[in-house]
């Protein structure tokens, strides 16, 4: 019968009331499919997926596809969010047989989970004859598919091997410019973003190119990513009347999003937003941080300091129907009436026109111009109209919380929570507003005491309700951690430290980072593991190393590496950050899936410094220095004696000092904040 009323997991609950026998992925279910030699269904998907939500009513409450699955299959659904180890296995060998991959992602494997076929979405027919033909081979000429798996399990080993590089680890900087020239060639100087359908806004890229422009004075980059951030920012993928921004835009404008929105992208892109305004000083941006973390705050801060997941792509509409974006869109007949003798002007900042129609009457808010722009065309002072833009988004606002709201995915994730609390500190640096510094300290004590198990390790998932208990039950840390969330737990301990100069987030950082030694390096491939060594193996080793829409956890980790050698002066977090990256850079041809890895090997070049502020005034200065964008500096400092490697000997309880270091060298220091500034070129 159908187990998924065991689970936790919001997407895993969907199903529970299926036709199908769903099990969950557990070692009691892989036994039975050995025991009575079925082939196994994996089928993985997450709670805000649309096409997830399409293929569940189509099949998966279909008594005849259930009729089907139930009689020669073990049936195994799983959350890909909680699972990415799973979900990333599999992933390979359906890219591996149909070229593409997504979600919802179904495969059909041997009992001992080796795949044999797979794909993404299905319609009805397709999907029971697709089985029916696979049972029937399999029971008639099981040969056929054990080669024929035994095949593909060996292209999948194949491709988890990554090359090492044997020569010297000097860095050659020069390959950055003809990886961004090559780059170029993709950019949409029209909206910004690369010149396709579907768009993805890729923070991790972005990141890179302002940093690469920034410290390269290359103003044909620069102007491209304020561009790329501008049109973001123009909506819909961007929710003006409450912050948030969607997954990704079904168009090359950015204006019809797939409306879920995830933890994950908007804590990235406040942190890309945050560095931004650092450089422009750009009001759109501030307003973009202030509106996201507004809503996080709103509708996913949880009392205990974490952050749920995600909400939903759909939420029922008038007819009381499931429907994607009806909880966002609008007709023109309903701004009419709401906004009265204001809606011409309306209709021009947020195109209720062919540009900003989407379907069915409907129309998703989009901007294509300035504020600044349109107030000059209308002959209307800036300020009102800046009124009346919060004075509508207030009316709109007010209007859409009426409405049925999209699900929420109240999973807490340890890596995306990490993501978010990143985000906060960024934010806090950019804007100096006390309120997110207090809340990524909230979340950093959540994962401390929550989530980070006096075993030491981290699990992934924290959840109300465990496996086989009531769903009022006390909520638990689940699933051992994967190396995404010692990645980012790492690099937003040590953001925390950024702003504090409170030691203990290193101190925390280093133990995290020795634990991931310890438990995921694998010294032949030179690379972590993605899954610990404590965990029950997979078909085949996983090492994430290409940058997506969120950056690959070897990449996070050689860029903590980098930064904790420096604190600790510790040699060998240095030579395995090089090794890292050494290996990688070679063999990149396509710079958008090894962005973050590029950006690691800037901090080789020669503009990479180090600032020591130590003293009574230290965390005075830091704030102002912080509200700076230096992707290039890594600080440090202390308002008493450290025993910090780096800040050894270097407080002075008379006066405020600045040590500005290059590769273990240091100048002579300075009581000038005026001198050290001019130095770091601010």
């Amino acid at each position: 019968m159908n187990e998924l009323h065991l689970e936790t997991s919001p997407y895993l609950l969907q199903h529970a009331n299926n036709p199908v026998h769903w099990k969950a992925w557990n070692a009691h279910s892989l036994e039975l499919a050995k025991k009575e030699n079925k082939l196994i269904i994996v089928s993985i998907g997450y709670s805000a997926c649309h096409w997830c939500h399409v293929m569940e009513h189509e099949s998966f409450e279909d008594d005849e596809v259930a009729a089907t699955m139930n009689a020669h299959f073990v049936s195994i659904k799983i959350d890909r969010e909680e699972r990415p180890d799973i979900d990333a296995v599999y992933m390979k060998a359906v890219q591996i047989m149909t070229g593409h991959g997504g979600w919802p992602m179904n495969v059909v494997t041997l009992p001992d989970g080796r795949p044999i076929w797979g794909g993404t979405y299905f319609r009805k027919n397709e999907w029971i004859n697709s089985l029916e033909r696979l049972q029937e081979i399999y029971t008639e000429q099981p040969q056929t598919i054990l080669d024929y798996a035994q095949k593909l399990h060996d292209g999948l080993a194949s491709i988890s091997v990554i090359s090492k590089s044997e020569t010297e680890t000097d860095f050659n900087f020069a390959v950055l410019s003809d990886l961004v020239a090559k780059w170029e060639r993709s950019f949409d100087w029209d909206f910004g973003g690369m010149a396709r359908a579907p768009k993805f806004m890729m923070p991790t890229n972005y990141e890179f190119l302002l940093r690469y422009a920034h410290q390269t004075k290359n103003q044909t980059v620069m102007d491209f990513v304020n561009l790329t951030l501008t049109k973001m920012a123009y909506g819909g993928l961007f929710d003006t009347l409450d912050g948030g921004f969607s997954r990704y835009s079904v168009d090359i404008k950015w204006h019809v999003p797939h409306f879920e929105k995830m933890l994950y992208d908007n804590g990235q892109l406040v942190s890309l937003y945050a560095n931004a305004y650092k450089l422009t000083k750009n009001k759109r941006y501030k307003e973009v941080i202030e509106k996201t973390l507004d809503f996080v705050e709103k509708e996913w801060l949880t009392k205990e300091g974490s952050f749920y997941s995600a909400l939903d792509a759909d939420s029922l509409n008038a007819a009381n129907h499931l429907e994607e974006g009806a909880f966002y869109v609008w007709t023109k007949s309903e701004l009419e009436s709401l906004l009265q003798e204001d809606f011409e002007l309306f209709s021009v900042v947020f195109n209720i026109n062919e540009f900003g129609f989407w379907e069915h009457q409907n129309y998703v808010l989009i901007q294509n111009q300035s504020l600044d722009e349109i107030a000059k065309q209308q002959k209307i002072p800036l300020e009102i109209l800046e009124q009346k833009k919060k004075h509508w988004e207030q009316i709109l606002y007010h209007e859409r919380e009426k409405r049925s709201k999209p699900r929420l995915d109240d999973k807490c994730l340890t890596s995306w929570n990490a993501i978010m609390l990143k985000g906060f500190v960024e934010a806090y640096k950019a804007l100096g507003n006390q309120k997110y510094l207090e809340i990524a300290l909230q979340n950093a004590d959540f994962i401390i005491k929550k989530v980070w198990t006096p075993e030491g390790n981290l699990n992934h998932s924290y959840k109300q309700g465990t496996r086989g208990e009531p769903e009022q039950s006390v909520a638990k840390a689940t699933i051992n951690g994967f190396l995404e969330d010692y990645a980012h737990v790492i690099q937003a301990f040590i953001s925390l430290y950024e702003i504090s100069f409170d030691e203990k987030w290193l101190q925390n950082a280093k133990q995290l980072t020795d634990y991931a030694f310890e438990n995921f390096y694998d010294e032949k491939a030179q690379f972590f593991s993605f899954t610990s060594h404590k965990d029950e193996a997979l078909i085949t080793s996983h090492f994430e190393v290409e940058d997506n829409v969120i950056p690959a956890s070897n990449s996070v980790m050689a860029d903590a590496l980098f930064k904790l050698g420096i604190y600790f002066e510790n040699g060998y977090y240095e030579k395995i950050c090089q090794q890292m990256v050494h290996n990688i850079i070679p063999t990149v041809t396509y710079p958008s899936a090894f962005s973050n890895w590029l950006n690691v090997l800037l901090n080789f070049s020669e503009q990479n410094k180090e600032l020591a502020v130590c003293g009574n005034k230290a965390l005075e200065h830091l704030q102002k220095i912080n509200q700076n964008y230096m992707p290039n500096i890594i600080l440090a400092g202390s308002t008493t004696v450290s025993a910090l490697p780096f800040l050894q000997n270097r407080f002075s309880e008379n006066e405020t000092l600045f040590y500005l270091c290059q590769n273990r060298s240091c100048q002579q220091p300075t009581a000038s904040f005026e001198e050290i500034t001019t130095q770091i070129g601010l």
